[in-house]
């Protein structure tokens, strides 16, 4: 995958890497770990210009948020309870949880979807429960930009600034990123195990 990576940057620039942190929104598995470092580092080599390859990113991000934001949004709170309430325990919730949630995203949602949009996995998720819990779409959109921003800008500056030991940085956010998963991971391992013993 890195070299596919890669060689679409190289090849098609600015609108490769939208593209690419737009599928990263839509399919996790493809990491913005890997895509705005080597943008940055191609920035670095004179190919494109950071600024703008940060402004790509944070772009194609927010593209693929505003997707889930209308998969949340059309899916709905009510429908959601009702599923949790029969299945909820595979995805670590339940009916309750998810009129706890709603009421905790009304009074933090901004703080949410801005900090979400820095960590992995959440970059994602984040988004569902902003449209399910019909969260102004221009507040939704600005501080998604606002968080994407920022995480393209600190990735692609990695990838400029340590474009001479560019194998090493990737490595380590590499590193970094799966830790991250994997407590994540964890978490949600606990909570399926702690629920089905409750309803036992």
């Amino acid at each position: 995958m890195t070299e596919w990576v890669i060689s679409f940057i190289q090849t098609h620039g600015l609108p490769a890497v939208a593209l690419l942190m737009f599928l990263e929104n839509v399919f996790p598995p493809l990491p913005s770990e890997l895509i705005m470092p080597y943008a940055g580092f191609a920035a670095a080599k004179g190919s494109m210009n950071v600024v703008m390859v940060s402004l790509a990113g944070a772009i194609g991000s927010v593209a693929g948020a505003a997707l889930w934001y209308w998969i949340g949004r059309r899916f709905g709170v009510e429908r959601v309870q009702r599923w949790a309430a029969k299945h909820g325990a595979y995805l670590a919730m339940s009916a309750d949880d998810v009129g706890r949630a709603e009421e905790w995203f009304k009074r933090r949602g901004t703080l949410a979807v801005f900090a979400g949009r820095l960590l992995p996995a959440v970059r994602t998720l984040i988004s569902v429960p902003a449209g399910m819990f019909a969260m102004a779409l221009p507040k939704f959109m600005f501080w998604s930009f606002a968080g994407s921003l920022l995480w393209s800008g600190l990735l692609a500056a990695a990838g400029f600034a340590l474009s001479e030991r560019f194998e090493d940085a990737t490595r380590w956010l590499d590193a970094a990123t799966k830790v991250v998963l994997a407590c994540f991971v964890a978490a949600y391992i606990w909570r399926v195990v702690k629920l089905r013993r409750s309803r036992a």
